[in-house]
């Protein structure tokens, strides 16, 4: 597949960062994008700037995905599950328990809910080409002080992924993950550190080139844009200067 005009995709969690960096990355191939996410007005800005559609959702909410559904009707060639966060970074110890309720509503039982309406639409994609791709993270791979919240939460992404995959073996739909490392975004890390502009800047003080949202998208479009027959069962992508969770290059102050 060369010519994705006609071909449809919808990206969660598009008002912002990676999502709406994967918007502007898969119209460009020709898709018709239909743009989801919690806040209108970005979302329809989004669209109206990519020819694309705009659709208030919280994945979240059973009546909200189900809206959704009902735009997209019924065929959808491309899912990108994106909607997710990170909230706290306390150690178990100091755990709030909303945010780790939040954690898990949005980057689990949303992508969950996502998936399952929009599931019998992928299955009608055109040629058998469908594709669910999640976008996960570094964290569903490996534990680290202060991320148990999310770590067990982008743990649940990976593991959805996976038994997905084998759930829907005989059926014409692929299922992928994009697991990114060291991201930044203008809103990842204030959203977990609660607006605290210090903390959210110490996550990548010294680091040169940490990865930004256009290099996601462009790696969330090479996976979904695959010939029908090549699924990507998972591609991990961090900076270069990002070994491990752990091992991060920063240049001295």
């Amino acid at each position: 597949m060369t010519d994705f005009a006609g071909r449809t995709a919808v990206v969660t969690g598009a008002s912002s960062g990676i999502g709406a960096a994967t918007a502007r990355s898969l119209a460009a191939e020709g898709f018709r994008v239909i743009c989801a996410a919690r806040r209108t007005d970005r979302v329809e800005a989004l669209a109206a700037e990519i020819n694309g559609v705009a659709v208030t959702c919280d994945v979240t909410d059973a009546d909200s995905v189900a809206a959704l559904a009902d735009v997209v009707g019924d065929r959808l060639d491309v899912l990108v599950n994106n909607a997710g966060g990170a909230f706290g970074s306390t150690p178990v110890s100091e755990a709030d328990a909303d945010d780790w309720r939040r954690m898990y509503e949005v980057n689990v039982i949303g992508l969950m809910q996502v998936t399952r309406a929009l599931l019998p639409a992928l299955l009608r994609a055109d040629d058998g080409a469908g594709i669910i791709c999640n976008v996960g993270s570094t964290a569903g791979r490996i534990a680290y002080e202060g991320g148990a919240g999310y770590t067990a939460a982008k743990h649940g992404t990976q593991v959805v992924t996976e038994t997905l995959r084998l759930e829907l073996w005989d059926q014409p739909v692929r299922v992928t993950e994009v697991a990114p490392g060291m991201v930044k975004t203008d809103e990842f890390a204030m959203v977990r550190f609660d607006g605290d502009a210090d903390k959210a800047a110490a996550v990548y003080a010294g680091v040169a080139e940490p990865l930004v949202a256009d290099d996601v998208a462009d790696a969330i479009t090479w996976v979904v844009t695959r010939p029908r027959h090549v699924n990507v069962d998972e591609l991990v992508v961090r900076p270069r200067a990002q070994a491990a969770q752990h091992k991060v290059h920063r240049a001295a102050p």
